[in-house]
């Protein structure tokens, strides 16, 4: 059983049981999200299909942990013109 969900512009297919990176969904961890994008399911012997999204299917999902990258500094220098900056983002 699994069923593709849309999630911050993306499709992810996703499995019960399966952990998920998705981008931020601005809430904090021990939190239930659930996922109205339904897109498609697919049962042992169904599938269904949404035309966009299915109506009578959700997803359920608990946030288990909100992950950062690394700061990267950024260095823009213009040759012969007497300017560079250096940044953080």
């Amino acid at each position: 059983m699994y069923a593709v969900i849309e999630s911050g512009g993306k499709q992810h297919k996703i499995e019960e049981g399966e952990y998920l990176s998705v981008d931020l969904l601005g809430d904090e961890p021990g939190k239930k999200v659930t996922f109205d994008n339904v897109l498609l399911y697919v049962d042992d012997k169904n599938v269904e299909i949404g035309q966009p999204y299915l109506s009578n299917v959700k997803v359920t999902a608990e946030i288990k942990d909100i992950v950062k990258a690394d700061k990267i500094s950024i260095l823009r220098f213009r040759r012969r013109k007497h300017s560079m900056t250096r940044g953080w983002s």
